[in-house]
């Protein structure tokens, strides 16, 4: 079995699950070629590994030189299956694989945005060439068979894992030296980038209904966060002082890890969102929105807090009741990071997409 893979592998952290899963099919016996960039980060790791890597990605969609480009390894390498993972790549390897033996198998990572009324849809997810789409939760699965007439067993969901032993190294930062705060202070995290799904305003409102006299402090850590018009949010708010954009950082898990919880806010389009993930590996107790794509990622009560979405109340009661009981904050955190060990673990990814690609060679 051979499969050539096209990805960006650039950002080590976020690529880390994705990327350790083709090492982990690679010990497993499959034979696994990876075209990305050739000065991504992991490059080194997957040489390592004995996988083959090809210094290329597209650039542009339906461009004809790099279809032509990808189209040539295909029939070179002889693969059995092409796995595509972003937009770029899914448009012209499918393009690319037009009349080839190949099997094409693609990423899905978020809820929506696919419909069977789009034009554009029938480039990518609902191509007829496409043998398989790869669903990291199963409210993506459900959505995309909304949006096939047929062959609704094209999507699978597998989700991706992690290993603890990923996260042994991180060090919790030291909240007096990070920000100007009451050494006491009980940490709750977000971390996103700004995008109108991650319901950010919500999490801002949740601090009007935390006592002022309780030293609660709200960080927030990712691009765009601090923009003017979640400055103006929170500008009649009276624990305004208390709520931190600290922009990008490179060293987000060492905060993380730091905090006493982790909030997901998001209001719709998630699917197993790896920050969270993260965050329980962490141990970091984590408190979410009931949105479909988070189904499965905690067991309420026990692994973590689970709240309605649009509802800062209902974020703020969390928040308290985790703030006023510490012993099940800690133990929820316990749990929590149990659950990715248990139900998020690399090594079941790798079996499973394994029997997947298995799947589509013996159809």
């Amino acid at each position: 079995m051979k499969v050539l893979v096209i990805s960006n592998y650039r950002e080590t952290v976020s690529v880390r699950p994705e990327a350790e899963l083709f090492i982990g099919l690679k010990k497993a016996g499959v034979e696994v070629e990876i075209m990305t960039y050739g000065d991504a980060e992991y490059v080194e790791k997957f040489r390592a590994a004995g996988i083959k890597v090809i210094d290329f990605h597209p650039e542009k969609k339906l461009d004809r030189k790099e279809i032509r480009r990808i189209r040539e390894e295909l029939i070179n390498g002889k693969h059995d299956i092409v796995h595509l993972f972003n937009t770029k790549a899914i448009i012209n390897g499918i393009q690319a694989a037009k009349r080839l033996p190949v099997k094409i198998v693609l990423y899905r990572g978020y809820t929506g945005n696919v419909h069977w009324y789009d034009p554009t849809a029938y480039f990518k997810y609902l191509h007829p060439r496409v043998d398989k789409i790869w669903c990291i939760a199963k409210s993506i699965e459900k959505y995309i068979q909304k949006q096939l007439f047929f062959n609704i067993d094209k999507p699978i969901t597998i989700n991706k894992g992690h290993d603890l032993s990923w996260y042994k190294k991180i060090t919790a930062t030291n909240k007096n030296k990070l920000i100007d705060v009451p050494p006491n202070s009980f940490w709750v995290i977000n971390v996103a980038n700004n995008r109108s799904m991650k319901g950010t305003p919500y999490l801002l409102d949740s601090m009007k209904y935390i006592p002022s006299d309780l030293p609660i402090c709200l960080i927030l850590v990712g691009k765009n966060l601090g923009n003017k018009k979640n400055i103006e949010l929170i500008k009649d708010n009276p624990n305004k002082n208390r709520i931190h954009f600290l922009g990008y950082r490179t060293d987000v898990l060492s905060i993380v890890k730091s905090a006493d919880v982790f909030v997901l806010s998001s209001i719709k389009g998630e699917a197993t969102t790896k920050a969270v993930i993260e965050a329980m590996a962490l141990g970091t107790t984590p408190v979410i929105t009931d949105i479909a794509g988070n189904k499965g990622l905690l067991i309420n009560n026990e692994s973590g807090i689970v709240v309605p979405p649009k509802n800062p109340k209902a974020i703020a009661g969390a928040i308290l009741k985790l703030y006023h009981d510490r012993v099940l904050c800690k133990t929820l955190g316990e749990n929590a990071k149990k659950q990715i060990a248990e139900n998020f673990n690399i090594k079941t990814t790798i079996i499973k997409t394994k029997k997947m690609y298995e799947s589509l060679l013996n159809d």
